[in-house]
């Protein structure tokens, strides 16, 4: 007997160059909806006096980060259907005002506590509030990386969404180390390298950070979804 037939767009080949055609698209279309935000950032100098208005250009990056995320999540696996783009401007128009909702008061947050850890001398205040600060910034992270997966891929209200992502940073630990993996790799980059290699690898960064987070959207979707 011969072996069965697969159809063309349905075989391991096909499915990889799927997989790297939405990953090249959806990269494009984040960079370009973040692009007027990153435009200015990039032209700041790194003073700590610019903090708000760093954080000011980075309100675009949310919606553009939750539409690739919503992208990728809902991808198609064969080669002849693919609309990454048509996907993501779907994701924009879905998760945009949702997205800032969380977003807009995270990086109100991060700058707070970052421009507090860059005049912390003028503060007065003992050496292990500094200490304190940074572990309340990382864990606003990390819950950060949670309340986007979910605003991106469920429709919860903002509270709600807020809540969940804090119920998971320890419900699910192991997501939420891979998370904090991928922000120590994120900031890596940007330190050690470039800031454009970050943007750049932002695609592959969101598919990972999916992969990750599998238990908690399938906890979500069992658990808190009708």
């Amino acid at each position: 007997m011969s072996a069965p037939s697969i159809a063309f767009g349905a075989g391991p080949l096909s499915r990889a160059a799927a997989l790297i055609h939405t990953v090249i698209t959806v990269e494009a279309l984040l960079l370009l909806a973040a692009a007027p935000g990153l435009a200015g950032l990039f032209l700041l100098d790194p003073a700590p006096s610019n903090l708000p208005l760093a954080a000011a250009c980075l309100l675009p990056l949310g919606p553009a980060l939750s539409a690739a995320l919503y992208a990728l999540h809902h991808r198609g696996r064969d080669l002849t259907e693919l609309h990454p783009a048509r996907v993501y401007v779907r994701g924009w128009r879905l998760n945009a005002l949702p997205a800032l909702k969380l977003w807009a008061p995270l990086l109100a947050w991060l700058t707070v506590i970052a421009f507090t850890l860059t005049h912390f001398a003028a503060t007065g205040l003992p050496g292990w509030w500094a200490v304190l600060l940074a572990v309340i910034g990382c864990a606003a992270l990390l819950w950060g990386a949670h309340a986007l997966v979910l605003t991106s891929l469920f429709s919860f209200r903002a509270r709600d969404t807020a809540r969940l992502a804090g119920y998971f940073l320890l419900r699910h630990g192991r997501a939420t180390l891979a998370a904090a993996s991928l922000l120590v790799l994120a900031g890596g980059l940007t330190s050690l390298l470039t800031e454009a290699l970050t943007a750049l690898l932002a695609a592959p960064l969101l598919l990972s950070l999916l992969h990750a987070a599998r238990p908690v959207i399938a906890e979500t979707q069992e658990e808190f979804t009708a």
